[in-house]
C-alpha cells in the first residue's frame, strides 16, 4: 500500500463502519427510528410540537460532536500515517494509534446509538407502532437467479 492509499483504506475503514450503522445495518435496527423517517411522517404519526424540538435538539447535539470526532480522527489518521510511511514501522507504535482511531470510532457509535434512543423514548408507543409500519421494508442485496 503506497502512502497515497493509506488515507483512503482508513477513511473507507471508518465511513463504512459508521455508514454501515447509520443505515440501520445492525440486528438492532428494528427497534429504533432514524431521525429521517421520523422527519418525513411527522404529520401521520401526529408528532408534537414539544417531540419535535427535543428531537431537533438531540440531532444538533449529534452533529455538534460529529464535527468534533472528524477533527480528531483526521489527526489521529494522519499521526498513523506518520508511523505506516516509515520505511520500517514501529509495530507497538501503530497498533496504539489504530487502538486510539478504533476508540474515537467507538464514540461515534455511542453517539448515534444514544440519539437514536433518546428520538425512541420521546416517541408514544402509538406513534412507535405507525412508524413500525411506514418504515421502508429492508433492503436485501442478492442476485437473481436466471430463470430455468
Amino acid at each position: 500500500m503506497n502512502r497515497r492509499q493509506i488515507p483512503l483504506a482508513l477513511g473507507l475503514l471508518f465511513a463504512s463502519a459508521t455508514w454501515g450503522y447509520a443505515q440501520g445495518e445492525t440486528s438492532f435496527d428494528r427497534f429504533l427510528f432514524p431521525p429521517e423517517l421520523v422527519m418525513q411522517h411527522q404529520g401521520q404519526v401526529s408528532l408534537t410540537e414539544s417531540q419535535r424540538n427535543t428531537i431537533t435538539e438531540s440531532i444538533k447535539q449529534l452533529q455538534a460532536k460529529v464535527v468534533d470526532f472528524q477533527w480528531q480522527i483526521q489527526a489521529e489518521t494522519q499521526k498513523l500515517e506518520g508511523l505506516l510511511a516509515s520505511p520500517s514501522v514501529d509495530a507497538e507504535a501503530a497498533l496504539q494509534q489504530i487502538d486510539r482511531l478504533l476508540g474515537i470510532e467507538r464514540e461515534v457509535k455511542k453517539l448515534h446509538l444514544s440519539t437514536l434512543i433518546r428520538i425512541k423514548n420521546t416517541l408514544t408507543p402509538e406513534q412507535q407502532k405507525q412508524l413500525q409500519q411506514l418504515r421502508p421494508p429492508p433492503q436485501t442485496f442478492y442476485r437473481q437467479q436466471p430463470p430455468r
